[in-house]
């Protein structure tokens, strides 16, 4: 039970005991639990702070707001298990919890080892139903990486899906906002709904209305039969808007028009549909900026923003690249059956030095241009093709005085690395990031003092 995570939601006042030991105490939780307690209706704020393994919900008279409070909680966290906890309980208040989402009850008052058996088999179960997915997020292992922004990435990517909320994904171009799209439809309860991408640069203007709202015949030259729009394909479901700051306005406004009545028009039709999506939209544009240009609806930026999820660049998770590296290694060699053993040191210590401004999706097809380039003579060991090596040598030498500059701050402060990162008016997280970047370690530091004796 050591670490185990226990968040107490109370809901209203606690009846009136005989004795101090029929209170619930923090003492009555098991020992090595993490208890933190919340008063009042729970918030996705709330949850994220106290980010439980388990939640319980005490209940002492009031049905009506214990009932109330197990759903919000169900559709904040749709896989955290609510135990509630009961000092008045009846065959039917049970169904009724159950009903509700309750993972488990138990009658108060109560003790210690009691509680302590019911967490135990929560857990357990819940290790079960983690292991048979493969990972504590559905499809998880195409999100590579185990650096703490992959690690925050993935854990709010869990979170964000349980809830039905209209999603904003941002980062640069490469990162993998499809990925994280399909990641949050597979873990949410629309998985087994349509999920409908569009890419919104990729269709043609005068098309957009028709390719999303659908048409009817005769509406337009052309339309000699009537065509279903991508919204109502996606009923029910998911639609995934990926870059969508490049969506014209007259199209914003109808977007948005459809986001706040729930319904959709064919073109050509005066009869409406009823609508129920939830939208994912994907940008690498600064969509806040381009509202105050008036470039893109504020309107419909508020209405698309209401989670908020930010793909890191490779380049902040420099640590990631060797098994990312080694994941696209074993990826190429079943696509060209080809027996990869390892690859070459030089060629890595090339690719930590790169800024890699096209983000995985460049490390993705420098590592495909190497197996293409690769012969079963060089003894199994994957090398980069030379038109590679030389871009890649030329970029790592714009960064060699940036790495000087890191080691001289590093040198100055007895390699303290928070007077370091503070002379160069760094983050700390930042000077990490350039350290792992540049393979600035503690080697590096033995080296450093061998070279000034």
């Amino acid at each position: 039970m050591s670490g185990l995570r226990l968040l107490l939601v109370q809901c209203g006042s606690r009846p009136v005991v005989s004795s101090s030991k029929d209170c619930l105490e923090d003492a009555d939780f098991p020992v090595g639990c993490l208890l933190s307690r919340l008063n009042g209706e729970p918030s996705a704020e709330a949850l994220a702070r106290a980010n439980p393994d388990v939640v319980l919900v005490e209940h002492a008279s009031d049905r009506r707001l214990a009932l109330q409070t197990v759903r919000k909680l169900r559709s904040l966290c749709a896989y955290i298990p609510i135990v509630l906890l009961a000092w008045e309980s009846s065959e039917e208040f049970v169904i009724d919890a159950l009903n509700a989402g309750v993972s488990r009850y138990l009658k108060l008052p109560s003790t210690s080892a009691r509680l302590e058996r019911l967490l135990l088999d929560l857990t357990k179960d819940s290790r079960a139903e983690i292991n048979s997915d493969g990972g504590e997020l559905r499809g998880q292992s195409c999100l590579v990486g185990t650096s703490a922004p992959m690690c925050e990435l993935r854990r709010y990517i869990r979170q964000v899906a349980a809830s039905d909320s209209n999603v904003l994904i941002t980062g640069e171009t490469g990162t993998g906002k499809e990925l994280v799209a399909q990641l949050i439809k597979e873990n949410s309860a629309r998985r087994d709904q349509p999920f409908v991408c569009l890419n919104s640069a990729a269709i043609p203007e005068a098309l957009v209305e028709s390719e999303l709202f659908g048409y009817e015949r005769g509406a337009f030259t052309g339309a000699l039969s009537a065509q279903e729009g991508k919204l109502a394909a996606a009923n029910h479901g998911t639609v995934f808007f990926d870059e969508i700051g490049d969506v014209s306005p007259t199209v914003q406004a109808k977007l948005l028009r459809a986001i706040e009545s729930k319904k959709i028009y064919k073109l050509g039709s005066n009869r409406s549909r009823d609508l129920d999506i939830r939208i994912l939209a994907a940008s690498n544009q600064d969509l806040e900026a381009a509202t105050l240009q008036n470039r893109f609806r504020g309107d419909l930026y508020y209405r698309l923003n209401v989670i908020r999820i930010e793909v890191p660049p490779l380049r902040d998770r420099l640590e990631d690249l060797p098994v990312l590296v080694d994941h696209y290694v074993r990826h190429f060699s079943r696509a060209f059956r080809k027996r990869v053993v390892g690859f070459n040191p030089a060629a890595m210590d090339l690719l930590f030095a790169y800024a890699w401004p096209g983000n995985i999706r460049e490390l993705r097809n420098v590592l495909e241009a190497a197996f293409v380039g690769f012969s079963d003579g060089s003894g199994g060991m994957l090398a980069l093709p030379p038109t590679i090596t030389h871009h890649l040598s030329a970029a790592a030498k714009l960064n060699k005085g940036e790495r000087t500059m890191l080691l001289q701050a590093l040198t100055a402060t007895n390699w303290n690395r928070t007077e370091a990162a503070k002379r160069l008016h760094w983050s700390r997280m930042t000077l990490y990031r350039k350290m792992i970047r540049y393979q600035v370690n503690g080697s590096a530091k033995s080296r450093n003092r061998s070279q000034t004796r």
